[in-house]
């Protein structure tokens, strides 16, 4: 089998057997190296993407084996999860033994020969945002990073999944990776989104409806011509929630809006392979007779802005709703959960989300921290200042985002409004020792988890759009931004 990222080369089915197959079982059935057993395949992977909080743990017990990367073009490192993002920052972080992970990662990459995105690299940044804006992920390609998010990436029509680090080392030294079928799920979303809804609030009204194990099993195609409206990074969006929803990963067929975003990107086919590259691309769609294991459909109206109120991802309301009474969550809630939540959160049943008071603002993460995410939230901000006693924080997802807003002016937006401009990474998306939220304090935010501490001791967590963090950092509360003009 021919290992290529820019074609789809491999074990293919014969022709007369083709009816009935989903975009998923073409991308599988080309990059099936072996059959291990009924229920798992050997799956060629096209693509590795390491960050330094685990990319150094894998790269060190490898060498420890005495093993090479076998595939070093097809491998990249970037510094996303430990780093500091403070203007002028080092090495040196507040996360405890960070330094240490940026500096292992740093030596054990370039000792493999692969490709390292380092503090002061153009092209460094989150993962799941500089991957698609290179051009690293490709249509009908497979893809795997030790992050849990890197469903993000089926947006671009590639299938593309978390894996862990004993699993990252397999792959850095075989280019496969044994891997246990999914069950298929089809989301189709008709119809077209109100004014001021977003990919983000779609995939928290899909937490709302199904819950936190709707997509358990589940490789989560979804189609529709809601779908097909979105812009290539509102599809990131959506797809990168999808581990919240319990899937194995989320993909979206590509069309011509994916084919003129890879278009003259770094690491995509150039002009002398980007015709056969496309003709390949185009064929990668769910047949007509497709069948899945499980199917929904949503009514696009029936989507409004969201906001999390609770301590998990599926606990979200719409914006203009209360909390609820256990009453309206029990199919999906256990009362322990439900219990919990509230006195975690400090809250009370039938109280408006409108209007909880706020401590502090992010807006960042690999789910909204792109171009599109930053002028959104900008245009809400604009000749606005954030109210008395609120901390706000803006985080480009790459430097490559953070050098366009600052070529559009969108960095001074967000400094006029009082919020602080960051260099890119993950930062307080997740609290791992380093900086964090205050104790207890109540934060909007357009990061993707909302569990207990997961951005600083006991820190109350309401997720929502770049839109809805921007508008309630003016008020100071949690704000409808359909009210901004």
């Amino acid at each position: 089998m021919e290992h290529s990222a820019g074609k789809l080369i491999g074990k293919e089915t014969a022709p007369g057997n083709r009816a009935g197959r989903t975009l998923f079982d073409k991308i599988w059935t080309i990059h099936q190296a072996a059959e291990i057993n009924s229920e798992t395949d050997l799956i060629l992977i096209d693509r590795v993407l390491l960050h330094e909080r685990t990319g150094a743990i894998a790269l060190k017990s490898l060498a420890a084996a005495g093993r090479e990367v076998l595939a070093p073009s097809q491998a990249f490192v970037t510094m996303d999860h430990v780093v500091d993002t403070l203007p002028g920052r080092t090495d040196a972080t507040s996360m405890p033994t960070g330094t240490d992970f940026i500096v292992a990662t740093r030596e054990f990459a370039t000792r493999a020969g692969i490709t390292l995105f380092d503090l002061g690299d153009p092209d460094q940044g989150i993962g799941h945002v500089i991957s698609p804006e290179l051009g690293i992920v490709l249509p009908g390609t497979t893809l795997v990073c030790p992050d849990s998010h890197t469903c993000s990436q089926g947006a671009l029509g590639a299938l593309a999944w978390g894996i862990g680090s004993t699993a990252a080392e397999h792959v850095l030294a075989t280019s496969t990776l044994r891997v246990k079928r999914p069950r298929t799920m089809r989301i189709t979303i008709d119809g077209v989104l109100a004014a001021g809804v977003t990919a983000k609030d779609l995939a928290l009204y899909l937490l709302h409806r199904f819950g936190s194990a709707g997509g358990a099993g589940h490789i989560v195609e979804y189609a529709g011509t809601a779908v097909a409206a979105l812009d290539v990074e509102a599809r990131l969006t959506l797809c990168n929630m999808a581990t919240e929803f319990g899937a194995f990963s989320a993909i979206i067929a590509p069309d011509d809006k994916v084919f003129t975003f890879l278009k003259g990107r770094r690491y995509a086919p150039g002009d002398a392979d980007w015709d056969a590259a496309m003709a390949s691309w185009k064929e990668l769609r769910s047949d007509e007779d497709a069948t899945f294991d499980a199917e929904h459909r949503i009514d696009a109206a029936e989507v409004t802005p969201m906001v999390t109120w609770g301590i998990s991802p599926q606990q979200a309301v719409p914006l203009d709703a209360s909390i609820p009474h256990f009453a309206d969550v029990s199919a999906r809630d256990p009362r322990e959960l439900y219990d919990r939540a509230l006195a975690y959160m400090d809250i009370a049943p039938a109280k408006p989300m409108i209007g909880l008071p706020i401590d502090a603002a992010f807006i960042g993460s690999c789910t909204n921290s792109r171009i599109s995410d930053l002028r959104r939230a900008a245009a809400i901000l604009a000749g606005r200042k954030i109210a008395p006693g609120v901390t706000a924080i803006c985080v480009p997802g790459s430097t490559r985002v953070r050098k366009q807003a600052q070529d559009e002016g969108l960095d001074q937006i967000f400094l006029d409004a009082g919020f602080e401009w960051r260099e890119s990474g993950c930062s307080m998306c997740f609290y791992a020792g380093g900086e964090s939220f205050g104790h207890r304090q109540r934060v909007i935010s357009s990061t993707n988890r909302n569990f207990e501490s997961r951005q600083g001791p006991e820190t109350r967590t309401h997720l929502a759009s770049p839109e809805t963090v921007a508008a309630s950092a003016v008020m100071g509360a949690i704000a409808d931004p359909r009210g901004f003009a």
